[in-house]
C-alpha cells in the first residue's frame, strides 16, 4: 500500500505505471504464455528507457534518488503520461533528491471577492474548497448539494470524507466510483505539489485507516485532478439532475478552488437547481415551524403546598360554576404554515445573502 509519506514516492509512482502498462501499449508482443506480474517487467521498461535493468530496479526500489531529465523523460514515454503525470514525476523526482519543501500551513480564509462571487453566481451551486477539499465558504444551494453535510460541524466539512463516510453520499452521486476516484487523484496530485504537508498527510492517513474504498482507489495512484466535466446526482430535495462544473483555482490561496455548478436554462436540469437554491435560501428557512418548549421552574420558587381536603371540595365547586379553559393548540412539525409570503414573491426577491461558513483565521478542520 502506497503512503502519502513514504519515503519512496518516487519508486512507488513508477511501479503502479509499470504495472498498468500492457506490453502491446508499450509496443512488445503480447507473448503465448501467461504473465506472472501485471503489466510491465522492470527489464523491459530498463530496455525501452536505455538504461539498465539495475539502475530501473535500484531507481524503483528507492535507491537511485537523482535521476536525470533525460531518463524521467524516457520513462515517461515508456509509460505514455500526460501532462499532469508528467508533472507529477518531476515533482516526485525533485522530493526524492531533497528539493526544498514549503510545509506552511495552507491558507484558510476566504477572500472577500471570492465570497461575493458565491452571491454572483446563484441560483447556481458554488463553493470555495482547500487543497484537501475542506468547505471553506458556500452559497446556499452550493451548502444544500452535499445533502447531509450541513448536519456535520462547520469545522469538520471536508468533501472527501463526506464521500467515503457519510452513509448517504453513495446515493446522492449517480457515479459515486467515479467520483470518488476524482477525488482520490485530486489528493495524490497535492501530495506531489505540496509534499510533507501535514493537512494532507492527516486526512489520507484517517481514510486509509478507517475506509477499505479510500485505500483500494489510493493504491491506483491516478494523479488526473479533475477541473471540469458533469456529474449526476439522485439529491433527495429535487430529484435526479446532471450539472456542469468548473474548478477555478484562486491564486495565492495555496490550493484553493472555486467551484461552480450549472445547468442549461429552460431543461428540467435547471428547474431542480433552481428549487434546490429556492429550498436552501435563509427566507425559506426562516419559514420552517420551531417547535416551542416549556420554560423551566426557576430553582428559587417553593413547590405547591398539599391540598387539604376542605381545599379539595371547594376546587370542586369552583369548578362546577367556572367553563372550562380552551387549551392551547400543539405545534406540529407538519402543520401548515400561515403567511404572506408566496413561492413566486420569495423567488422574485432575489435578495438572499450567501452562507457564510467560516470566518478568517479559523483553523484546520478537526478530524472525524
Amino acid at each position: 500500500m502506497t503512503h502519502p509519506r513514504d519515503d519512496n514516492d518516487l519508486g512507488a509512482f513508477l511501479r503502479s505505471r509499470r504495472e498498468r502498462t500492457q506490453p502491446s501499449e508499450a509496443g512488445l508482443p503480447a507473448g503465448n504464455g501467461t504473465r506472472r506480474t501485471p503489466g510491465l517487467r522492470r527489464e523491459e521498461v530498463a530496455t525501452l528507457a536505455g538504461v539498465s535493468i539495475d539502475y530501473y530496479t535500484r531507481l524503483e526500489r528507492g535507491r537511485e534518488r537523482r535521476p536525470s531529465a533525460a531518463v524521467l523523460d524516457a520513462l515517461a514515454r515508456v509509460f505514455r503520461l500526460d501532462e499532469p503525470e508528467r508533472q507529477h514525476l518531476r515533482a516526485l523526482a525533485a522530493h526524492a533528491v531533497g528539493a526544498a519543501v514549503q510545509r506552511s500551513a495552507p491558507v484558510t480564509c476566504v477572500r472577500e471577492t471570492a465570497r461575493q462571487l458565491l452571491d454572483a453566481v446563484r441560483p447556481s451551486p458554488a463553493a470555495v474548497i482547500s487543497r484537501v477539499n475542506d468547505l471553506l465558504a458556500a452559497n446556499p444551494a452550493g451548502l444544500a448539494l452535499f445533502h447531509g453535510l450541513a448536519d456535520w460541524p462547520e469545522g469538520e466539512r471536508n468533501l472527501t470524507r463526506f464521500l467515503f463516510l457519510h452513509p448517504g453520499a453513495r446515493t446522492l452521486w449517480v457515479d459515486w466510483e467515479c467520483i470518488a476516484v476524482g477525488h482520490v487523484a485530486h489528493l495524490h496530485a497535492m501530495a506531489g505539489q505540496y509534499p510533507g504537508a501535514k493537512d494532507i498527510a492527516a486526512l489520507v492517513d484517517d481514510l486509509l485507516a478507517v475506509s477499505p474504498d479510500f485505500a483500494r482507489i489510493w493504491d491506483r495512484y491516478d494523479v488526473k485532478p479533475r477541473a471540469t466535466g458533469e456529474k449526476r446526482y439522485q439529491h433527495p430535495l429535487v430529484g435526479r439532475m446532471r450539472l456542469g462544473y468548473e474548478s477555478l483555482p484562486l491564486v495565492g490561496t495555496d490550493g484553493q478552488r472555486f467551484i461552480v455548478y450549472v445547468a442549461e436554462p429552460g431543461t428540467p436540469d435547471h428547474d431542480a437547481m433552481v428549487l434546490l437554491d429556492l429550498l436552501a435560501s435563509p427566507a425559506v428557512q426562516s419559514l420552517r415551524p420551531v417547535r416551542a418548549t416549556a420554560s423551566p421552574r426557576p430553582m428559587s420558587a417553593r413547590p405547591p403546598a398539599p391540598p387539604t381536603s376542605e381545599n379539595r371540595r371547594g376546587d370542586l365547586a369552583n369548578q362546577e360554576r367556572t367553563p372550562p379553559a380552551t387549551q392551547p393548540q400543539a405545534v406540529s412539525d407538519t402543520a401548515p404554515i400561515e403567511t404572506d409570503m408566496s413561492t413566486s414573491s420569495i423567488i422574485c426577491s432575489g435578495t438572499f445573502p450567501a452562507a457564510r461558513l467560516t470566518n478568517c483565521g479559523s483553523t484546520a478542520p478537526n478530524r472525524m
